[in-house]
């Protein structure tokens, strides 16, 4: 299992660093449309007036696993969506890829690991991740009530698959959602996203 898991490691991690973001933080977050877990549409510009979060995500992952495996996301999503904000998660695995889940699935898997996220949106087409330049799982974007991208990168700052990490961490979304609640200046507004390459 060990010597999977570094297998796993190694072909699943990407650095992003060479490579530039497709939308610029501080413009306009492009507007999209897509389908949910339950079959409801939802489109970004829906929650004008609202901050949302833009999760990507691959249940496959163990980057993802890190941060869902002990309830750490969970327990952000449920503390910022209870502070009004919409919380979208978004798989862009293709059908055949890892990750990939039918809206079926996504939902026994929205229930099954407690998830308090607004909606989980199906893309398996990846026209929105390559829109908004989404390379890993995860990879997060924090949009203000205006539409202004406000943040995009990595959720926190270690890069590794350690759960353990997480308390040592420093969470961008939740830093970046902090000082623009209190109009204050984002310390980090962009960095490197880690995780799984997106198995567009």
């Amino acid at each position: 299992m060990k010597n999977y898991l570094s297998v796993l490691l190694a072909t699943s991690f990407v650095f992003v660093s060479s490579l530039s973001a497709s939308v610029e933080t501080g413009a306009k977050a492009p507007d999209f449309t897509l389908t949910d877990t339950v079959g409801a549409t939802h489109s970004l510009s829906d929650f004008a007036g609202k901050y949302v979060v833009l999760e990507w995500t691959n249940r496959y992952c163990p980057f993802v696993m890190k941060h869902y495996g002990e309830g750490d996301m969970q327990a952000l999503q449920k503390s910022m969506t209870e502070d009004g904000v919409v919380w979208l998660q978004i798989v862009s695995s293709a059908e055949g890829k890892q990750g990939y889940v039918t809206p079926a699935e996504g939902e026994a898997l929205r229930e099954s690991e407690g998830m308090h996220s607004t909606a989980m949106l199906l893309d398996p087409s990846g026209a929105v991740g390559r829109q908004y330049g989404a390379r890993t799982t995860p990879h997060m974007f924090l949009i203000d009530p205006e539409g202004t991208l406000l943040y995009q990168g990595a959720i926190d700052s270690i890069k590794s698959a350690r759960q353990s990490d997480i308390a040592k961490a420093k969470n961008y979304v939740k830093a970046a959602y902090a000082s623009a609640k209190a109009g204050e200046p984002i310390e980090d507004a962009t960095t490197v996203p880690y995780g799984c390459s997106v198995k567009y």
